[in-house]
């Protein structure tokens, strides 16, 4: 006899879940408070929604009825305070979820609350007790004001370059002026298929789509964690893990649902990378609640492009950008375009005026990410001085440019390297 099949709570819908709670014939009501165990106490185990009878609790059990939030297998913890867990499922696939401590500076200029909040931060202003309009941050986004990045230097066109120790950038918000702010970087596949030749997860292969529970799943437990307060503190969401999240778009957009509706999370406050997978960025483009949309263009050209990113030979970057145009921004929101610095390969000044040329006329901002090392990647880390040239040509262009700051580059949980990484050596 075949034994039936365990349903996981986090992986139902509203109404999937009423539907459920009809079945075992309990009271329309117990809907609100399942909801509540699940999103708001994120309860990991049935025997702790005290709210629900313990006969319903039993039922549960019985029908292999489970709450489905992933089990944290190992965590590492930089020295700059990010912590990158290793999450484990019931099949014996993982993947991996980072917290970042006052985030990584990869919001600021978007033009979102969050964004304003991070490029304030980013320019002294919360620090020094000073406050700003997000009209006046935004002007100062246009101006190409820059966080902190490459070793901790930060340009723009109106300053000379600041020098800060980014892996020891443990800047903390003057008491009573700002709530805890942090992000999460979730992943939406085990593995990737696109194959970034700069990347780690490339590494890996694709091994299969996250369900709905588990991308729900790591964002709930990572919570737990670190303890969080959704209704004091400042969480932004980043989907730009393991995956290629338009790749599992169903999953990943039923998780946006379920994060913004019952976890009290706003989209607002959340990003999604894509590589540029064409047709779903029209669909995104239309769905009533959405993360901000982010877009790894890597490139300047079709043919560097090709070479690091072999998707453009599916979706080149003439689709990519007519798509883009195409893509209906809300007020003040901002395209960002994260562009990986590869040394001596995609960060001349030559590369950085085709870039210009390349997103001219588009609303959007770039984020410069230096290539973070590791393991059988074969290219270097960019010089500091020709990333700071390149940033300054955007800058000069009009085109907001930020540096992104590396964190947890130590422990393998920086942008690129998630690859289930347990031995850790000492990366140059």
């Amino acid at each position: 006899m075949t034994e039936p099949q365990q349903c996981e709570l986090l992986n139902l819908s509203n109404e999937q879940l009423a539907e459920l709670i009809e079945r075992f014939a309990q009271a329309p009501y117990r809907l609100r408070q399942l909801l509540d165990g699940l999103y708001r106490q994120r309860w990991s185990r049935l025997v702790q929604f005290s709210t629900l009878p313990s006969g319903f609790r039993r039922q549960l059990g019985e029908a292999r009825v489970s709450v489905g939030q992933p089990t944290i297998e190992k965590c590492f913890t930089s020295s700059d305070g990010t912590v990158r867990y290793l999450f484990a499922f019931a099949d014996g696939q993982s993947v991996e979820t980072v917290w970042m401590p006052e985030g990584d500076g990869g919001e600021a200029g978007d033009g979102s609350e969050s964004g304003d909040e991070e490029l304030a931060a980013d320019l002294g202003v919360i620090l020094s007790g000073a406050t700003a309009s997000p009209q006046d941050l935004s002007s100062r986004a246009e101006a190409g004001a820059s966080p902190a990045g490459v070793e901790g230097s930060a340009v723009s066109r109106n300053s000379k370059p600041e020098t800060r120790n980014s892996l020891t950038d443990n800047r903390q918000p003057t008491p009573g002026n700002f709530r805890r702010r942090a992000t999460i970087c979730v992943s939406s596949q085990v593995g990737c298929a696109v194959e970034c030749a700069f990347c780690m997860t490339a590494l890996l292969g694709l091994h299969r789509n996250l369900t709905t529970g588990e991308i729900v799943g790591q964002v709930l437990a990572v919570l737990s964690d670190q303890q969080v307060e959704i209704e004091r503190d400042r969480i932004n969401l980043v989907f730009m893990g393991q995956g290629e999240p338009f790749l599992n778009y169903d999953n990943f957009m039923q998780a946006v649902r379920m994060l913004v509706l019952e976890a009290g999370i706003p989209a607002s406050r959340m990003t999604v990378s894509t590589s540029g997978i064409v047709p779903r960025i029209a669909d995104f483009g239309v769905e009533e609640i959405r993360p901000k949309l982010a877009v790894s263009l890597n490139a300047s050209n079709e043919a560097l492009r090709t070479e690091v990113m072999p998707i453009t030979r599916k979706w080149t970057i003439a689709k990519l950008l007519a798509a883009l145009r195409d893509f209906p921004l809300r007020n003040r929101e901002r395209l960002t375009f994260e562009y990986v610095l590869l040394g001596g390969v995609n960060d001349s000044v030559p590369h950085a005026r085709e870039l210009v040329e390349l997103i001219r006329g588009l609303r959007a901002k770039v984020n410069l990410i230096a290539l973070n090392p590791g393991p059988e990647i074969p290219f270097s880390m960019p010089e500091a001085a020709r990333v700071l040239a390149f940033q300054s040509v955007l800058a000069d262009a009009g085109i907001p440019a930020f540096v992104r700051r590396p964190r947890g580059r130590d422990i393998y949980a920086a942008c690129g390297q998630l690859k289930h990484t347990t031995e850790l050596v000492q990366l140059k």
